[in-house]
Formats: structure tokens, C-alpha cells, sequence
């Protein structure tokens, strides 16, 4: 039999990234819409993962929509990030595994930041949230320092090299 691969596009206005920071001064939080890409994936009819098909994603998210509220960090940060030379944090996905918790999924792929793409792993979780449209959500942690970006520093405030991203993609079915 021969899998039945459907194609689901990111809705940029319900798909969101949280990303948490810390520093000496306070906890930096950033918020934002507008990831783009696609899943590639076959689904049963209970919304989890089947066949044998391999599922594919590709995902992207402009730099430019990486604010904190605060104007000055929010400068420094693009300037760290080098966002005209990088405009774009791109992940890609290869592997769905089955973690053996219901919904719940072993992801892997990579991510290409700042220009540096690094392999990561990590677990999802697959909803579907009717007959054509679908969720994933995860989370992780990443040291920028691994990307070759130093972290930021604003006057006194220092920012620690781990943050917390946190992911939330709803896709709808193509055709």
C-alpha cells in the first residue's frame, strides 16, 4: 500500500514561539506569530502518526519579529543576531518517532541560526485538531554560544547563553 502523504501548511497567525532568557538584571521573555513552512505527513484516523512514509517539515520565522518590549534589547539582539545578514531561523524536520506516550513524539531535524545549522532532537506533541487541520508542540533549550553568537549585553544587564524556546504550529490540509 502505498502511504498517503498529505501536505499541511503553517498558519502564521495561529502558530506562536515563546522564547525565555535570563539575565542578571531580569527574565527576558519574547512572544511572537509568523512561522511559516509546511508538514509533510500521513495521519490514521485517530490523528497519530501511520504508514511507512517518512514525515518532512520545513519551518521558518523572520528575526525581525523577535521582540522583548524593550527597545534597547531588542536593538542589541539584532545586532548580535546579525538580522540583515540572517534574516531567518529556519528548522527542518526528518524523523517523527513514536515516544510511546500517546500524542507524544521524538522529533529530529535542524536548525539553521545565524547562518549555523545544527542537528537537535527533542519531543512534540501531534493533535489533530479536526478534519483538516493539525497542532504540534514542543519545547527545548539551546545555547546560542553553539550557533556563534555570544550572548547579548546592554549597559549592566548580562544575558545567560540558554534560553528556553517553546513552540505551538497549528497547519491546515492543502487541497
Amino acid at each position: 500500500m502505498i502511504p498517503r502523504v498529505a501536505r499541511y501548511r503553517i498558519l502564521p497567525d495561529r502558530s506562536r514561539v515563546w522564547i525565555e532568557a535570563r539575565s542578571n538584571v531580569h527574565p527576558i521573555h519574547s512572544s511572537t506569530e509568523g512561522l511559516e513552512g509546511y508538514i509533510d505527513i500521513d495521519l490514521d484516523g485517530d490523528g497519530r502518526l501511520a504508514g511507512d512514509a517518512k514525515p518532512e517539515a520545513r519551518l521558518s520565522l523572520a528575526v525581525s519579529r523577535l521582540q522583548s518590549g524593550n527597545r534597547l534589547e531588542d536593538r542589541e539582539l539584532q545586532k548580535r543576531i546579525d538580522a540583515r545578514r540572517y534574516p531567518t531561523i529556519v528548522g527542518t524536520l526528518d524523523q517523527m518517532v513514536s515516544s510511546g506516550i500517546d500524542g507524544s513524539y521524538v522529533v529530529s531535524g535542524e536548525i539553521t541560526f545565524r547562518g549555523v545549522a545544527r542537528p537537535h532532537e527533542d519531543r512534540m506533541t501531534l493533535e489533530s485538531l479536526d478534519e483538516g487541520r493539525i497542532q504540534l508542540a514542543g519545547s527545548s533549550r539551546f545555547d546560542i554560544r553553539d550557533f556563534g553568537m555570544e550572548p547579548p549585553r546592554v549597559l549592566m544587564l548580562r544575558v545567560e547563553p540558554e534560553v528556553d524556546v517553546r513552540v505551538e504550529i497549528v497547519a491546515e490540509k492543502e487541497g
